[in-house]
């Protein structure tokens, strides 16, 4: 059974690898997936505020969010996860709802 790793980059130090974090070890992609999707959803949740568009609420993650991403263990299906276009997504559902 193949494992999935989730590492987190921090935006505000992009390219800066001694920032970068394990944030686990998932036995299934579903789980790892779950574990970004989360991760940038409380990220959000926590930046925002009331009449804030989701540009902008999206701009201020680009700039200091939470990019997680997924390492696929050996034989395992590679995973395509973008931590921005999910962002922009959620971004965009938060501020509409406020």
């Amino acid at each position: 059974m193949s494992q999935y790793k989730v590492m987190v980059d921090d935006n505000f130090h992009y390219m800066e690898e001694d920032e970068r974090r394990e944030l686990g070890t998932f036995a299934t992609l579903e789980e790892a997936l779950a574990a970004c999707r989360t991760l940038v959803d409380r990220w959000l949740a926590d930046n925002h505020k009331p009449g804030m568009t989701g540009a902008e609420l999206y701009s201020l993650y680009a700039s200091f969010g939470e990019d997680p991403f997924i390492l696929s263990g050996e034989g395992g299906p590679e995973c395509s996860f973008s931590a921005w276009d999910y962002a922009k997504e959620r971004a965009e559902a938060l501020c509409r709802g406020s």
